[in-house]
């Protein structure tokens, strides 16, 4: 049963990681520069950092302790006031995560990783005053990533006005572990989303500090792509991150269910029961003993035994499933920014089902799967176009229906919510059938189209993708600064409201309404149906791989409605 939640109460028992989240910092103090060396000094400490033109970075900052020895698998600590200037010209380590494998389009140099992560970066306009504030949150399926990333680089963003924060937070078995003997040490019984507290606690720091850096601690907004997109959503759902942000980003994010802490749902054991078994492999006896492992080794030895990193339904940081939250509107009240990738699989194609031997063999799973869902099915995924039908209903259960169920449910709560398709291609990405494949959009958003990693197909030096770049950069700032994204250049990107509003980025933004007719009804109909048995997943086992479902659900809801809806 999901624990009664009160606000007060648990914020004390979770211990300090959130003292002072909600207090503002110091009025915005000038910069002291000597051109190179721009200082700093916040109520965290005074720090140097750099200064390229007018764009300051600040880079390394600790928001909280190390979570290292006995301190792992607790909650954040604020970092203690340093003394001195502290120096903050290069990153931090990337925390823990497995030893990278075989190369891929993602791979990039990594550097050092440490379990002493818990580390942000600020990029900041010289001349900033009560600038917003763009808190940026890598992905890396939770497991993988840092903020040090070359295609996180704030430093365009920071150029149109805005002060932008990376986080680390911790990441696979070391951030998500619950267990448990590590419920019985917390004083309120619960254990693991470690990541994401500390995400909450970089929050916090900002509230307190980022009016130093010429930010304004009452105009935050949260973003993240990928499981930095769900990492959004997990927020957005957490009571303790409430009133830390104001408006929300969420790119490519997927609300799929996750493990609850107690029992096993939804096809997922209990998160304590599943580290349980992984303390079991690990012949790790007691929690003095997993303390005890090497990082390294812990991390990638969990990873082989199959550990998966989510976010716990704990009823005190992730009071329910995320679907849940957001249909009893109990989620932030903010404006949202959300959207996906039209080709979201061509890079993800391990998360497709291998394609059966025929049309008519394609056509009969669906049809034994999906029931009286088939024929809609099959309409929006025909089996005479059967492998890009496999990709499509991949990145619609996860990623389209995502996208849409957010814009849905911020609309409903009354908040300007707006809904967008990436939808490019350049020679490079089509030459490897990679058409918006995940993640694509990135170096656009950022301005780093000449900072991709090695595999990652080369964006042509041309005034059309610079021009591109230059409308996505123009609407996400906007967005963050107002809650409305304009472009100097572009087309109106009208919210989602009651005609479907959205916007395509193709060679250039096109705006249109009611993406992918039918898209949404039948995958949250598909959603629905799983959520009441009570046994069955709702993530990566679509199409193809979607168990049997029901019949329909009395009084399953749908979800907010939608343009045309009752």
């Amino acid at each position: 049963m999901i624990q009664s939640f009160t606000r007060g109460a648990a914020r004390i028992a979770l211990g300090v990681f959130l003292v002072g989240a909600l207090t503002t910092g110091a009025a915005a103090n000038p910069f002291r520069s000597d051109d190179r060396s721009p200082q700093v000094t916040a109520p965290a400490g005074a720090v140097r950092g750099r200064a390229v033109g007018d764009i300051l970075a600040f880079k390394g900052i600790p928001y909280a302790a190390p979570p290292v020895g006995q301190n792992r698998w607790r909650p954040p600590v604020a970092a203690p006031r340093w003394s001195g200037v502290r120096d903050a010209g290069a990153f931090g380590p990337a925390c823990i995560q497995p030893t990278p494998g075989a190369p891929h389009i993602y791979s990039d140099t990594l550097g050092a990783t440490s379990e002493d992560c818990l580390s942000l970066n600020v990029w900041t306009p010289s001349t900033a005053g009560e600038a917003p504030v763009i808190v940026w949150i890598h992905g890396g399926s939770l497991i993988a990533g840092s903020s040090k990333e070359r295609l996180y680089d704030g430093s365009v963003l920071a150029a149109e006005g805005a002060v932008v924060v990376s986080i680390n937070y911790r990441l696979g078995v070391l951030g998500y572990l619950a267990h448990p003997d590590l419920s019985a040490e917390s004083p309120v019984g619960i254990s693991g989303n470690y990541g994401l507290m500390d995400q909450i606690a970089a929050l916090g720091w900002v509230q307190r500090n980022i009016s130093a850096f010429g930010g304004d601690p009452a105009n935050v907004t949260i973003a993240g792509e990928s499981a930095g997109g769900l990492s959004v959503m997990y927020l957005m759902a957490s009571p303790l991150a409430r009133g830390l942000f104001h408006r929300a980003i969420a790119q490519s994010a997927y609300m799929i269910s996750t493990p609850e802490l107690k029992q096993a749902r939804f096809g997922a054991p209990a998160a304590e029961a599943a580290g349980t078994n992984l303390a079991r492999v690990l012949q790790a006896p007691s929690l003095r003993v997993l303390r005890g492992m090497d990082p390294q080794t812990l991390t990638d030895t969990a990873a082989r035994a199959g550990f998966a990193p989510f976010g716990v339904v704990d009823g005190q940081i992730l009071p329910d499933q995320l679907v849940n939250v957001f249909d009893r509107g109990e989620q932030a009240p903010v404006p949202v920014l959300a959207g996906f990738n039209s080709g979201e699989i061509r890079s993800l194609r391990f998360l497709a089902p291998p394609s059966p031997a025929s049309a008519a063999e394609y056509e009969r799973i669906i049809r034994d799967r999906y029931g009286d869902l088939a024929d809609e099915f099959l309409r929006l995924y025909p089996a005479s176009a059967m492998g890009e039908s496999i990709l499509a209903a991949s990145r619609d259960a996860l990623y389209g229906w995502t996208a849409e169920r957010l814009v849905r449910s911020q609309t409903a709560l009354g908040q300007p919510s707006f809904l967008y398709l990436f939808d490019h291609g350049y020679p490079a990405m089509e030459a490897a059938g990679l058409h918006g494949f995940h993640a694509s959009e990135l170096p656009y958003m950022f301005g780093m189209m000449d900072r991709t990693p090695p595999l990652w197909p080369k964006i042509p030096d041309t005034a059309e993708e610079a021009g591109l770049s230059a409308a996505m950069i123009d609407y996400w700032i906007s967005f963050a600064r107002t809650g409305t994204p304009q472009a100097a250049d572009g087309r109106a990107w009208a919210a989602y409201g009651s005609t479907g509003g959205y916007i395509a980025f193709r060679e250039t933004p096109v705006p249109g309404e009611s993406l992918f007719p039918g898209m949404f009804s039948l995958h949250e109909e598909a959603m629905c149906r799983r959520r009441a048995s009570g046994e069955l997943a709702w993530n990566w086992n679509a199409g193809l791989a979607s168990p049997k479902l029901t019949g329909p659900v009395t009084g399953c809801r749908q979800g907010p409605a939608g343009p045309g809806e009752p």
